[in-house]
């Protein structure tokens, strides 16, 4: 196992650089991972572009780094200049291992790792929207992207881990990464003792909880749509969306729309939730009506919580439960068929509440954080770094 060296000759630390794209994403998503590789001895790095309100932040222990990169793709000019300022940081730094997270930080961490002969880890969670637009600009980028992703990964010193096995088969027939360079780790991990069901039901009326941010491709007006329905039928239900806008993504919903269907009654929008396991015990079912994910962390959170979830026949979402024993699948952008599903659950407190238990313990046997950390450290060594 590679270690790293003093002048003097004594063993130090092995370093791990994580290159993320968003501070809020970082601490929701990345943290177990940082913690439990410092806890396994690693001297642990981030390169993300709010350092500075990284500081006010519980980051004992975690050093920041400045990193330039835009969320969706900028100009030519600014994105060289992300991807240069990653090669300096990286040859500065001289990690033994660098972790990127999502799809555009993993792309320029293969091509540091290619120039570099840098071992590098890149988690691929979920393909990003421009993988499911129809635009001309998305078209574009999406053939550009797809042909520096096959040139820049598969390398004998690249790990690429997916969450799901539609994506597996991507990264290996599309991006061209072999079987064996691939990781197939479930989600990001959910902290058990956080996410736990209530010691008492949450009482009526019966509370459906989408929790994501405000972006069609979450399929928030499906939800809304169905919503609309089912008030209108005068079920004993209330339809809360849990999340922020998003303005720079190509799909965002605008606040004035939101405001609007508040004002029609159907739907409440709570805007950001900072205690999502706080709303989820007051729930007693959880949507997410998805597009494409690559494993939602918000189902697996819900089903910790003692929720049934109902979700989309998609890559990642439908990963996320056992269709009819912890959650029912609908048909993607089919309103109609969403609302049934709902309807089901919210007319059967029986069926709720039998999902909602077999929820608890499916997530238990296989995504809490000590079992996804424990195989992303492992696919560490099998780089060749272990503390």
């Amino acid at each position: 196992m590679k270690t790293r060296a003093s002048a003097k000759g004594e063993c130090t630390q092995p370093r791990l650089l994580l290159a993320a794209n968003q501070l809020e994403s970082f601490f929701n998503h990345r943290l177990p991972i940082a913690r439990a590789a410092q806890n396994a001895g690693w001297d642990v790095h981030v390169a993300i572009n709010e350092p500075r309100e990284a500081a006010n932040l519980d980051t004992d222990g975690l050093t920041f780094h400045p990193w330039p990169l835009a969320r969706s793709f900028a100009s030519p000019a600014r994105e060289m200049e992300t991807l240069t300022s990653l090669n300096a940081l990286v040859k500065a730094l001289r990690p033994d291992i660098v972790h990127a997270f999502t799809l555009k930080p993993a792309l320029y961490a293969a091509l540091v790792s290619r120039w570099q002969r840098q071992p590098t880890v890149m988690s691929v969670t979920g393909v990003g929207s421009f993988f499911l637009g129809q635009g001309l600009r998305e078209k574009v980028i999406r053939s550009g992207l797809t042909m520096a992703l096959r040139l820049s990964l598969g390398g004998r010193r690249q790990i690429a881990i997916v969450q799901n096995p539609d994506d597996q088969e991507l990264v290996t027939t599309r991006f061209g990464v072999s079987a064996s360079r691939t990781r197939l780790i479930p989600g990001s991990g959910v902290d058990l003792a956080r996410f736990a069901p209530p010691t008492s039901p949450a009482p009526p009326p019966v509370q459906i909880a989408l929790a994501a941010r405000m972006l069609a491709d979450k399929g928030v007006r499906e939800f809304v749509e169905a919503a609309r329905t089912l008030t209108g039928e005068g079920l004993n239900a209330r339809f809360v969306l849990a999340g922020g806008l998003d303005p720079a993504n190509r799909t965002a919903i605008a606040e004035s729309e939101l405001r609007a269907w508040e004002s029609e009654g159907c739907v409440t929008w709570l805007g950001p939730v900072p205690d999502m396991a706080d709303l989820y015990r007051s729930s007693h079912i959880a949507c997410l009506p998805s597009y494409r994910e690559g494993l939602p962390k918000a189902l697996l959170e819900a089903s910790a919580c003692g929720l049934p979830c109902v979700t989309t026949d998609v890559p990642g979402c439908r990963d996320a439960i056992i269709a009819n024993e912890t959650g029912l699948l609908a048909p993607l952008r089919d309103a109609p068929a969403l609302a049934d599903a709902l309807r089901r659950l919210i007319t059967n407190a029986a069926m709720r509440e039998q999902m909602g238990i077999a929820g608890r313990a499916f997530v238990a046997q296989r995504h809490s954080n000590e079992a996804v950390t424990a195989a992303v450290l492992e696919t560490y060594a099998d780089l060749g770094v272990r503390p």
